[in-house]
């Protein structure tokens, strides 16, 4: 029986198994491949503000803390609607009315008797981040005293993942590179690839404003105040990539 070449040896690298869904991959005297597991990453800005609008409030009973309650969920919805901001854009988070456990110390007797319910409710407004400052400034006019809490998203979070996932290729051949020069060999071509994602979050869709009237004639008394700064966070994406490259 002919005798391997100490090259060849060294230039099979066995690959012991694959993902279950994939194919498994022959490696013979034949088939030499190089096998490489990497991870890399990719970032953007994000483009929509997904902001946190709520309100929190206490009454001596449940029938007034449900009433103002109702009063001030409307007088919150009917100022983002007058803006612009639609339905399809907000979603409804908690509500409810509750007894109230919790009082301070230094509260009295007839303080406590005021504060028997509390009433809460929550919303998730997106708009994009130029209008976010906007969106909190209005909530706040309308009454919305728990506010302001922005969780930042991209609408193209898939694409960025393919984006994550191409760099973590391009890092797994100029690795395998390295090793196929090691090895003295050169590297064919890509015969397996395989990556995994973690699931999307469904953005919701961005509030466009129509204009300034309705804000205006919210904050018409009092000079408005200044607009909130607020910058959009850097979204991050890694892909782990596992690639199995053909060596001659």
């Amino acid at each position: 029986m002919p005798r391997l070449r100490p090259i060849a040896i060294f230039a099979v690298i066995l690959l012991c198994s694959v993902f279950a869904a994939a194919q498994t991959i022959q490696v013979s005297r034949d088939n030499k491949t190089i096998a490489i597991n990497t991870i890399d990453e990719a970032t953007a800005s994000a483009d929509i503000a997904a902001i946190t609008i709520g309100f929190e409030i206490f009454k001596p009973d449940a029938d007034s803390a449900s009433a103002e309650g109702g009063r001030l969920s409307q007088a919150i919805i009917k100022a983002l609607h007058g803006a612009g901001v639609e339905d399809k854009s907000i979603e409804s988070g908690f509500q409810g009315v509750s007894r109230n456990m919790q009082f301070d110390e230094k509260e009295t007797a007839d303080q406590r008797a005021q504060r028997q319910y509390r009433f809460q409710q929550n919303w998730t407004v997106a708009s994009s981040p130029a209008d976010a400052p906007k969106v909190l400034q209005l909530a706040l006019a309308a009454g919305a005293n728990q506010s302001g809490n922005i969780d930042w998203r991209l609408a193209d979070r898939k694409g960025l993942q393919a984006k994550a996932a191409a760099n973590a290729l391009v890092k797994a051949r100029n690795v395998a590179t390295q090793m196929a020069e090691g090895l003295q060999v050169k590297l064919g071509p890509l015969i397996y690839a395989s990556n995994e994602v973690p699931e999307a979050r469904v953005p919701l869709p961005v509030a466009r404003f129509k204009g300034e009237a309705m804000m205006a004639s919210t904050m018409a008394a009092p000079p408005p105040p200044p607009t909130l700064e607020l910058r959009p966070q850097t979204i991050h994406e890694n892909a782990t990539v596992y690639a199995v490259f053909s060596i001659e």
